[in-house]
Protein backbone atom coordinates (compact mmCIF):
# COMPACT_ATOMS: atom_id res chain seq x y z
CA UNK A 1 0.00 0.00 0.00
CA UNK A 2 1.39 3.81 -1.07
CA UNK A 3 1.08 6.31 1.15
CA UNK A 4 0.64 9.98 0.17
CA UNK A 5 1.31 11.73 3.59
CA UNK A 6 4.40 10.46 5.29
CA UNK A 7 3.95 8.50 8.48
CA UNK A 8 5.78 11.27 11.39
CA UNK A 9 3.45 14.26 11.65
CA UNK A 10 6.54 15.76 12.90
CA UNK A 11 7.82 15.06 9.33
CA UNK A 12 4.85 16.46 7.73
CA UNK A 13 4.45 19.93 10.24
CA UNK A 14 7.85 20.86 8.86
CA UNK A 15 7.53 20.89 5.45
CA UNK A 16 4.55 23.22 6.22
CA UNK A 17 6.38 25.63 7.97
CA UNK A 18 8.24 28.85 5.80
CA UNK A 19 11.62 29.04 6.12
CA UNK A 20 12.77 32.26 7.63
CA UNK A 21 16.40 32.23 7.68
CA UNK A 22 16.59 32.55 3.87
CA UNK A 23 13.77 35.72 4.17
CA UNK A 24 15.96 37.03 7.20
CA UNK A 25 19.37 37.03 4.94
CA UNK A 26 17.33 39.02 2.20
CA UNK A 27 16.08 41.98 4.58
CA UNK A 28 19.31 42.29 6.08
CA UNK A 29 21.26 42.41 2.64
CA UNK A 30 18.61 44.86 1.68
CA UNK A 31 19.24 47.00 4.43
CA UNK A 32 22.62 46.87 4.61
CA UNK A 33 22.52 48.13 1.31
CA UNK A 34 20.18 50.67 1.60
CA UNK A 35 22.48 52.20 4.65
CA UNK A 36 25.76 51.69 2.56
CA UNK A 37 23.44 53.78 -0.07
CA UNK A 38 21.96 56.56 2.66
CA UNK A 39 25.62 56.51 4.06
CA UNK A 40 27.22 57.35 0.83
CA UNK A 41 24.34 60.13 -0.91
CA UNK A 42 24.69 61.93 2.72
CA UNK A 43 29.07 62.03 2.48
CA UNK A 44 29.15 62.90 -1.54
CA UNK A 45 26.22 65.72 -1.09
CA UNK A 46 27.51 67.53 2.23
CA UNK A 47 31.15 66.41 3.14
CA UNK A 48 32.97 65.68 -0.28
CA UNK A 49 35.05 68.71 -1.44
CA UNK A 50 33.50 69.63 -5.01
CA UNK A 51 36.16 72.22 -6.14
CA UNK A 52 38.18 74.30 -4.71
CA UNK A 53 39.28 78.03 -5.74
CA UNK A 54 40.44 81.62 -5.58
CA UNK A 55 38.01 85.01 -5.51
CA UNK A 56 39.17 87.87 -5.28
CA UNK A 57 37.09 91.39 -4.99
CA UNK A 58 36.37 94.09 -2.51
CA UNK A 59 35.29 92.45 0.88
CA UNK A 60 31.80 94.21 1.51
CA UNK A 61 30.91 92.53 4.64
CA UNK A 62 31.08 89.66 7.05
CA UNK A 63 29.13 88.42 9.75
CA UNK A 64 28.03 86.58 12.64
CA UNK A 65 24.49 85.48 12.43
CA UNK A 66 22.23 82.73 13.42
CA UNK A 67 19.33 81.48 15.13
CA UNK A 68 20.16 77.82 15.95
CA UNK A 69 23.75 77.95 14.82
CA UNK A 70 25.69 80.92 15.05
CA UNK A 71 27.80 80.90 11.60
CA UNK A 72 30.34 83.76 10.04
CA UNK A 73 28.67 84.75 6.80
CA UNK A 74 30.33 87.13 4.09
CA UNK A 75 29.78 89.18 0.98
CA UNK A 76 32.77 89.83 -1.65
CA UNK A 77 31.36 92.12 -4.55
CA UNK A 78 33.54 90.88 -7.62
CA UNK A 79 34.96 93.08 -10.22
CA UNK A 80 33.07 93.48 -13.15
CA UNK A 81 29.35 93.44 -14.06
CA UNK A 82 27.02 90.70 -15.07
CA UNK A 83 23.08 91.36 -16.94
CA UNK A 84 20.02 89.37 -15.53
CA UNK A 85 18.01 90.93 -17.86
CA UNK A 86 18.76 92.39 -21.43
CA UNK A 87 20.08 96.16 -20.85
CA UNK A 88 20.29 95.87 -17.01
CA UNK A 89 24.05 95.23 -14.88
CA UNK A 90 24.43 94.60 -11.40
CA UNK A 91 27.49 93.98 -9.27
CA UNK A 92 29.10 90.31 -8.82
CA UNK A 93 28.62 89.03 -5.25
CA UNK A 94 30.17 86.43 -4.04
CA UNK A 95 28.37 84.91 -0.47
CA UNK A 96 30.28 82.71 1.38
CA UNK A 97 30.76 81.03 4.31
CA UNK A 98 33.76 80.86 7.26
CA UNK A 99 33.82 77.90 9.70
CA UNK A 100 37.55 79.52 11.22
CA UNK A 101 36.87 81.88 13.67
CA UNK A 102 40.30 83.37 13.26
CA UNK A 103 39.74 83.72 9.68
CA UNK A 104 36.24 85.82 10.05
CA UNK A 105 38.04 88.22 13.12
CA UNK A 106 40.76 88.87 10.16
CA UNK A 107 38.07 89.75 7.60
CA UNK A 108 35.95 91.31 9.70
CA UNK A 109 38.04 94.10 10.16
CA UNK A 110 39.02 94.16 6.48
CA UNK A 111 35.15 95.34 4.97
CA UNK A 112 36.18 97.57 2.28
CA UNK A 113 39.66 96.57 1.17
CA UNK A 114 40.85 94.02 -1.41
CA UNK A 115 41.05 90.46 -0.48
CA UNK A 116 42.07 87.12 -2.23
CA UNK A 117 40.25 84.14 -0.46
CA UNK A 118 40.45 80.58 -1.13
CA UNK A 119 37.13 78.50 -0.75
CA UNK A 120 36.26 75.10 -0.82
CA UNK A 121 32.90 74.14 -2.91
CA UNK A 122 30.56 71.27 -1.50
CA UNK A 123 27.12 70.37 -3.34
CA UNK A 124 25.21 71.49 -0.71
CA UNK A 125 25.26 73.47 2.78
CA UNK A 126 24.72 72.16 6.28
CA UNK A 127 23.37 74.46 8.98
CA UNK A 128 26.34 74.34 11.66
CA UNK A 129 28.80 74.87 8.71
CA UNK A 130 27.32 77.81 7.38
CA UNK A 131 24.47 79.20 4.82
CA UNK A 132 26.23 78.77 1.46
CA UNK A 133 27.88 75.58 -0.40
CA UNK A 134 31.09 78.00 -0.40
CA UNK A 135 33.65 77.86 2.82
CA UNK A 136 36.60 80.09 3.10
CA UNK A 137 39.66 78.46 4.33
CA UNK A 138 41.98 80.62 4.01
CA UNK A 139 43.25 84.82 3.35
CA UNK A 140 45.71 84.63 0.36
CA UNK A 141 45.87 88.56 0.83
CA UNK A 142 44.32 91.81 1.98
CA UNK A 143 45.75 94.92 0.25
CA UNK A 144 44.18 98.73 0.73
CA UNK A 145 42.27 99.86 -2.48
CA UNK A 146 43.91 102.40 -3.62
CA UNK A 147 42.27 105.91 -3.64
CA UNK A 148 41.94 108.04 -6.62
CA UNK A 149 44.95 110.41 -6.43
CA UNK A 150 43.25 113.28 -6.87
CA UNK A 151 39.81 112.40 -4.63
CA UNK A 152 43.01 111.75 -1.77
CA UNK A 153 44.17 115.41 -2.63
CA UNK A 154 41.31 116.71 -1.89
CA UNK A 155 40.48 114.22 1.12
CA UNK A 156 43.85 115.08 3.07
CA UNK A 157 42.98 118.37 4.24
CA UNK A 158 39.90 117.40 6.05
CA UNK A 159 41.62 114.00 7.13
CA UNK A 160 44.36 115.67 9.01
CA UNK A 161 42.14 118.82 10.32
CA UNK A 162 39.98 115.77 12.13
CA UNK A 163 42.84 114.38 13.88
Amino acid sequence: MMYLYPLNKRQHMDDLTPKKKKSRKGWTLFLGILILALGIFVYVRYYYVFGTGVKSGELNYVVYKGVVFKTYEGELIQSGFRADKPGGTQSNPFNFSVVDKEIAQRLMVASGKMVQLHYREYFASIPWRGYTRFIVDSIISIEEKPLDPVTEKDLTPYLLESM
